[in-house]
């Protein structure tokens, strides 16, 4: 397997070479390539990274307390939740006249299973 190491303008070297040994080819899924490429598009935002670690660190949360956290307009940070809910990472609930948010546990893992497959 290459190693890999990073220069300092962040382009990824290999110390070896990729074609040291053959190619076994993978599996092709898919239902499983679509959705992974779904959960990636909604995490392509880094305000959605941190959108979601700072749901991962709550219980739950409510849309002003994110946008309090964020240096962006509450409108922003409602069209970022929506990213993340329309891939199923997070779920929200109305809650009067508020919306609570909380991540999407059994997403989570299903994200985790298919980034570890590739």
């Amino acid at each position: 397997m290459p190693r890999f190491r990073y220069s300092s303008n962040y382009e990824m070297k290999s110390s070896t070479s990729c074609c040291a040994s053959p190619v076994t080819p993978s599996r092709l899924d898919p239902e499983y390539d679509e959705r992974l490429a779904a959960f990636c598009k909604a995490l392509g935002h880094p305000y959605r990274v941190h959108i979601l670690r700072f749901l991962g660190a709550q219980e739950a949360c409510f849309a002003g307390e994110i946008a309090d956290h964020l240096p962006l307009a509450a409108s922003t940070v409602s069209q970022h939740l929506k990213q993340l809910r329309d891939a199923g990472l997070i779920q929200g609930e109305v809650n009067g006249p508020r919306r609570c948010y909380c991540i999407a546990p059994e997403a989570l893992e299903h994200l985790k299973r298919l980034v570890g497959s590739l």
